[in-house]
């Protein structure tokens, strides 16, 4: 991964307003060619960051670049140099979609002997030939996301941020649209996306969580399921899993305990000590078991461990301070 060009680049970057802190020296380098993704609850400072780096907000402490141009003195620049899509659609509905194309183009001061082509590339990437003359307005989610995605893309910007581009839309569509994004990061566009779905950070190279502002851990997905939390995950498959799940967090040695699907994941610092008593505990209160094993956690798994491990160190730091 260091081999490629280093594409972007934060140092202990901040944003406060007033007395709140949104973002807490964030840290972190992404690389050419790489689909880079920023995870993290609503609230937890995804957008403030993303608009740090595509220069629509300035920070208040900190350093970074955006495709070698600086993100306190070179804003301009990155935004010339970028292709950013909200999760706010910035699409005009009242345009049919050749028109939201052609206005685009303008905006992005695309030469003239080259607005053909690249209107003709949206409307193949999209799928949008046949519906080019139809109001934007009266495309399904999943079509407008797509052409969202062609307008940010029309300039051939180095650098795609994606701001939670998938909300409100359905997992088919996301699918796709995730789809459309690798075939862009083959041809060596940097995309940088937010996002809350555990599912579509799979599909990311590399991840960084962050958390009330904070970027608590950072690696591939793989990394992070391996290496991320200290604690082991037991399975535990049961009738009645929400009765259940409600007994097993009352058991010593139980961090924290959730529900996948019919099953239970108990997050515990020994899933072998805990399974010898979770299998007595549950027979001898009247439930019927099935399996109960250690397993690699889920992202998922990893993400709830790791936010309540920081619970709990701001929790002892609140007391120790009192």
């Amino acid at each position: 991964m260091s081999e490629r060009p280093l594409v972007v680049s934060l140092r202990d970057l901040e944003r406060r307003f007033g007395d709140f802190t949104a973002v807490n020296r964030v840290s972190l380098d992404v690389f050419e060619g790489e689909i880079f993704g920023f995870l993290g609850p609503n609230g937890a400072g995804k957008s403030t960051t993303i608009r740090m780096l595509c220069g629509l907000l300035e920070p208040s402490g900190g350093t970074g670049t955006v495709a070698g141009w600086d993100i306190r003195t070179q804003r301009e620049q990155i935004k010339q140099t970028i292709g950013y899509m909200s999760q706010r659609f910035s699409l005009y509905e009242d345009l049919t979609v050749e028109e939201n194309i052609d206005f685009f183009s303008g905006i992005y001061r695309i030469a003239r002997e080259k607005r053909a082509a690249r209107k003709a590339w949206v409307l193949e990437m999209a799928e949008l030939g046949d519906q080019r003359r139809m109001l934007t307005g009266q495309l399904p989610g999943g079509w407008k996301q797509r052409l969202s995605l062609g307008c940010a893309m029309l300039h051939e910007p180095r650098v795609l941020f994606l701001d939670e581009p998938t909300s409100g839309v359905d997992p088919s569509s996301r699918r796709n649209f995730w789809e459309l994004i690798h075939a862009m990061a083959h041809q060596g566009v940097t995309v940088f996306v937010t996002t809350h779905y555990m599912e579509e950070a799979e599909y990311c190279d590399r991840l960084a969580l962050i958390y009330r502002g904070e970027r608590i851990a950072m690696g591939t997905t793989r990394e992070l399921k391996e290496h991320a939390m200290a604690d082991q995950v037991l399975r535990v498959a049961c009738d009645k899993p929400q009765e259940a799940m409600a007994l097993l967090s009352t058991l010593d040695g139980v961090r924290d305990a959730a529900l996948f699907g019919r099953e239970i994941h108990v997050m515990t610092e020994s899933a072998d000590a805990l399974a010898a008593q979770v299998g007595p505990r549950l027979r001898e209160a009247g439930f019927t078991l099935g399996t109960i094993e250690r397993i690699t956690p889920s992202l998922e798994d990893v993400f709830v461990s790791l936010i309540e491990a920081r619970d709990r160190e701001d929790g002892s730091q609140r007391e120790f301070r009192q």
